[in-house]
């Protein structure tokens, strides 16, 4: 065991206030992305914050000089996003805010604006009726996505007031899938548009993708330095509402397209990046999931004029890729053992000699890669399991990490943070995160509390807004942050351990190392509980009916029949990949509903209605199921939520019904209704 990242980080918020008051810590700003200008002496990120009502959040463009003090660079009611800098170091950036220089503007999505590096106002330089979405630049040349609706771009505007006016919301669909996330798909489609920097808007406006379709859906794409070509995913839809996802080159001066990356097995997928030399092309490339054949990423690098590439980096899945300036190596962020380091790759010949190195040897987690251009530093967003996001510089060639005067303050978190281990029935490593709060000892040990990560391929190695452990350790708890079996930063066995079996293999890891956790003498192993969301909510289900080791389980947004789920949620391709057709073998041996007879454990069910990755259905029929068979339980429903909770008011509810459960079960505290959900 040892305790990690006891740093104290510039702009800290009083600890008490911050997680006593859930109303005090919903109203920490955050850091959402960061961007270095081309002449590198100064960052852009986006700030989120609470806006003057109190009721939402809102977002603000902050500068953040290499050398100097953060200030903030625009303030609208509307907010501001997506920002990007031009060569000439303005920077552009989208927004819903009204044109102060149109008659009565009533903007209702996001147009494109321009900050001037000298200063002075913002001005918009361009709209499109679907509202305009990422951009990227090079030179003069700006290509930017935005959702257009089938027929003449010039009737475009007429047709979505004639469909807003006529109270027509319907949308007609012949193919899959029709929701992702959080929000319905059509009836427009994503295209790509190119355009070149205007005196005072953009000009020569032209459509590079008039025949898309849905193959730009969710998807990203990056501009060559030269601003000639567009590099871009593109899904090809197969039989069977399967897809695959490609990678092509689009030609920003006449529009042809050519295939540059496509493989049956494989999606070509985001992050990416291309060479500073305009020469190749790094990002994910992801294999297509089966029965007997598990998630696995990996870097890919290829040449952009042959498409010939391979894969780099073994066993490290991309989460953030960007080149050093001089074309030799690729920075990548990873998931690695608990943490989420820098490494540079470099390739070697076409042989091997490959070099995967890791520049970050602290605990943090990274994010928002950007090298400088003179290749001395990595600046990024670092942040931790104890600590909030913040600008960071890394020295290239040592390693060396200094944090930056950060726009949006780190709250100081109340306790430490251990890491613990234990060894699974199949001998495998389980390792996990401790947090423990102030005062817990042999003598007042602490009540327990198991979070358990969603995914399920993923892992706790950063600050969580939502899930916030310091939040419990504030009011008492300890909290474990275990990564069990299909867990990243492990290898591919940890994945392939857990493919097809989540529930007997996921939850012999949580027993191993809530073992561990349980032995300790500063954690109570009378008082415990289990909470989980997403997949973490199908464990917290599956816990509740194959063992009652806990006082209380906390499940939200969970998978509980998974049969109903495979055919409802947004991707259902991708589950039945390795689930198989729904009602087959696997829904029989993994489905929580199953157990239900042997449910004694206290539950609070939380789910939103606007949930398309987990849909309602699972949260109404698990709570039928519990009312049916007189479970003690709760049902926490969020109307305009959807797989996370996300407005300021509902997080307050959320935490406090939550906190208030645990009292009761854990801590055997009498029942009192919060006053958010009176």
């Amino acid at each position: 065991m040892r305790e990690c990242l006891r740093s104290s980080p510039r702009g800290r918020f009083d600890r008490v206030s911050a997680f006593n008051d859930i109303r005090d810590y919903v109203a920490i700003p955050r850091v959402l992305s960061l961007r270095l200008s081309p002449d590198g002496s100064r960052l852009v990120s986006t700030v989120q914050s609470l806006n003057p009502d109190g009721k939402s959040f809102g977002t603000a463009l902050w500068a953040i000089p290499v050398d100097g003090e953060p200030y903030r660079l625009t303030r609208s009611a509307k907010g501001e996003s997506a920002a990007v800098f031009t060569a000439a170091g303005d920077v552009l950036f989208t927004s819903a805010r009204p044109d102060v220089t149109v008659k009565d503007s009533t903007d209702e999505v996001p147009s494109l604006w321009l900050l001037p590096r000298a200063g002075g106002e913002a001005r918009q330089v361009a709209a499109r009726p679907g509202g305009i979405g990422a951009v990227r630049t090079a030179g003069d040349v700006v290509v930017f996505s935005s959702d257009v609706l089938d027929g003449e771009e010039a009737a475009e505007q007429d047709k979505r007031k004639a469909r807003k006016d006529a109270g027509i919301s319907a949308i007609l669909h012949e193919g899959y899938p029709v929701r992702y996330w959080d929000h319905d798909l059509g009836p427009g489609r994503p295209r790509l548009f190119a355009a070149r920097l205007g005196a005072d808007r953009l000009e020569d406006v032209r459509d590079l993708t008039p025949d898309a379709g849905e193959a730009l859906r969710e998807g990203g794409f990056e501009l060559t330095p030269d601003g000639a070509t567009v590099i871009t995913t593109w899904r090809e839809f197969l039989p069977n509402g399967q897809w695959r996802t490609d990678l092509v080159a689009i030609d920003v001066a006449g529009g042809e397209r050519r295939v540059l990356l496509s493989d049956e097995a494989h999606d070509f997928n985001g992050p990416m990046a291309v060479s500073p030399d305009g020469t190749q092309i790094a990002c994910s490339r992801e294999r297509h999931t089966g029965y007997d054949v598990s998630a696995r990423s990996e870097l890919w690098i290829a040449d952009l004029a042959t498409g010939q590439g391979r894969a780099y980096a073994p066993d490290l899945f991309p989460m953030d890729v960007e080149w050093a300036p001089d074309s030799s190596a690729v920075y990548l962020v990873a998931d690695h053992q608990g943490r989420r380091p820098i490494f540079r790759v470099t390739p070697g010949d076409a042989d091997g000699g490959d070099e995967t190195v890791r520049l970050t040897q602290d605990d943090a987690a990274y994010l928002g890669l950007s090298p400088s251009p003179d290749g001395r530093f990595v600046y990024a967003l670092r942040s931790a399991v104890n600590l909030a996001p913040g600008p960071a510089r890394i020295d290239a060639a040592t390693g060396d990490i200094a944090d930056l005067p950060t726009p949006a303050p780190r709250p100081e978190v109340p306790g430490t943070l251990t890491e613990i281990s234990a060894t699974a029935d199949d001998g495998a490593t389980i390792r996990g995160w401790l947090v423990l709060p102030e005062g817990a000892s042999a003598a007042d040990p602490a009540p327990f509390l198991l979070f358990i990560h969603g995914g399920p391929v993923a892992s706790w190695n950063d600050w969580q807004w939502r899930w916030q452990a310091w939040i419990m350790a504030q009011h008492g708890y300890a909290v474990l942050l275990p990564d069990p079996c299909l867990s990243t930063g492990y290898g591919q066995e940890m994945i392939d351990r857990g493919w097809g079996n989540w529930g007997p293999r996921t939850q012999a890891d949580l027993d191993a190392i809530v073992d561990v956790a349980l032995a300790r003498d500063d954690i109570d192993s009378e008082r415990v509980a289990a909470l989980g969301g997403s997949f973490g909510g199908y464990m917290a289900n599956w816990l509740a009916g194959h063992t009652d080791r806990y006082q209380a389980i906390v499940t939200h947004a969970s998978l509980w029949h998974l049969d109903q789920f495979a055919g409802t949620t947004d991707a259902a391709m991708y589950w039945q990949r390795e689930f198989g057709v729904p009602g087959g073998e696997r829904y029989q041996l993994l489905s929580p509903h199953l157990s239900l007879d042997k449910i004694t454990t206290p539950l609070l069910v939380i789910h939103g209605d606007k949930d398309y990755r987990v849909p309602i259905g699972e949260a109404l029929r698990l709570w039928w199921d519990l009312r049916r068979t007189e479970v003690d339980s709760k049902f926490l429903y969020f109307p305009d939520e959807n797989h996370w909770i996300l407005k300021p008011g509902n997080a307050v509810a959320w935490y406090e019904t939550v906190l208030a459960f645990l009292a009761q079960h854990v801590l055997g505290q009498e029942w009192k209704r919060p006053e958010s959900v009176a």
